[in-house]
């Protein structure tokens, strides 16, 4: 199974220093700016079990995003961080299996929790239950 973590955000210091984290926890990273070209990649054979997605986005607010990359594939998983302090989740996204403790506030002081989450997220995709 492809273990690839896709990162959407279009802050570039978060999205390289979170890319760089997750690297050096040992994890495969692709990362975008914003929802098209991480929309193109996919739709080009790219693939990935679990997505970190900011919500402010310059072409696509992030529960929008998350419904266009979840018919990409029905099973990624999703884990939010945002730097919205009043943001919560609609109604369909929960639906979907999302919940309040995959939402992650910016800034984060430690991305070790944000880094664990999608370690756990890798290991429910692959069947291990964790």
């Amino acid at each position: 199974m492809n273990e690839w973590i896709l990162i959407v955000d279009d802050e570039a210091m978060i999205r390289e220093n979170l890319k760089a984290y997750l690297e050096d926890e040992g994890l495969k990273v692709v990362a975008f700016e914003s929802v098209t070209p991480a929309l193109g990649w996919l739709r080009a054979g790219g693939v990935c079990r679990v997505c970190i997605m900011d919500m402010r986005l310059p072409d696509m607010d992030g529960n929008s995003a998350i419904r266009a990359l979840r018919q990409c594939d029905p099973e990624m998983e999703f884990l939010i961080h945002t730097g919205s302090s009043s943001y919560s989740l609609p109604e369909d996204l929960r639906s979907m299996g999302l919940d309040d403790g995959r939402v992650y506030q910016k800034p984060l002081c430690d991305m070790a929790p944000l880094a664990a989450a999608a370690v756990r997220a890798l290991a429910i995709q692959r069947g291990d239950g964790v």
